[in-house]
């Protein structure tokens, strides 16, 4: 079980992540990267570990194909993917843990770490310096076993020129779920008869369209 990593200087992830967008892709990011950018701290090195952690450099320190894409306009959706990713083991206890208070984060990181409670410290700064960076919108977590809901009854369909997010003659969309008790000395004719009520309420059938 590796540790999660940490720099001792999480208020530079901010800059040097700046950087990763506007200079030319490296073909190695090592010490000596950092210092050409003006990263010349001692300190400054264990920035690269981080950067290892969301797979914009791979173990050799040489930029990734998610250092490419970080580059682009959507740069924070992939930071995001890049952080649920770096930190699978986190999330897999925590779908949400980039809500997560920095109790429930340390509970978490200690479980994976040797180091003491300013390891642990570090550890968090980091990662909440990553989360602020990122925007999880398009990288939606849901809770571990809930079901997805899903209606009993067939949704209708929605014609070709309906506006984006309408359904029939323009009304917008509504989701159903119908529950029906029939009772089991109904007729056959009467259970018809209850179908028949849902097709004529439900989807107009039987009706010219408007």
């Amino acid at each position: 079980m590796a540790d999660f990593c940490y720099t001792t200087v999480p208020g530079k992830i901010k800059p040097l992540l700046a950087k990763v967008r506007e200079v030319g892709v490296p073909k190695r990011a090592g010490v000596q990267w950092l210092k050409t950018l003006g990263f010349t701290s001692s300190n400054d090195a264990s920035l690269l570990k981080v950067l290892t952690q969301i797979d914009l450099i791979d173990a050799g320190s040489s930029p990734t194909a998610r250092w490419n894409r970080y580059r682009g306009a959507d740069y924070r959706s992939v930071l995001a993917e890049a952080i649920v990713q770096g930190y699978s083991e986190l999330y897999s206890v925590y779908p949400d843990a980039h809500r997560r208070s920095n109790e429930e984060l340390d509970h978490v990181f200690s479980t994976h770490s040797e180091g003491g409670k300013q390891v642990i410290s570090k550890t968090i700064s980091t990662f909440k310096a990553l989360v602020e960076l990122a925007d999880f919108s398009a990288t939606p977590q849901t809770a571990a076993g809930a079901p997805t809901a899903r209606s009993s009854v067939p949704e209708p369909s929605t014609p070709a020129n309906a506006a984006p997010g309408r359904g029939s003659a323009g009304f917008p969309d509504v989701h159903i779920d119908l529950q029906i008790h029939i009772s089991p000395e109904a007729s056959a004719d009467q259970i018809d008869k209850v179908f028949e009520s849902i097709a004529r309420h439900l989807y107009r059938a039987g009706k010219p369209r408007e």
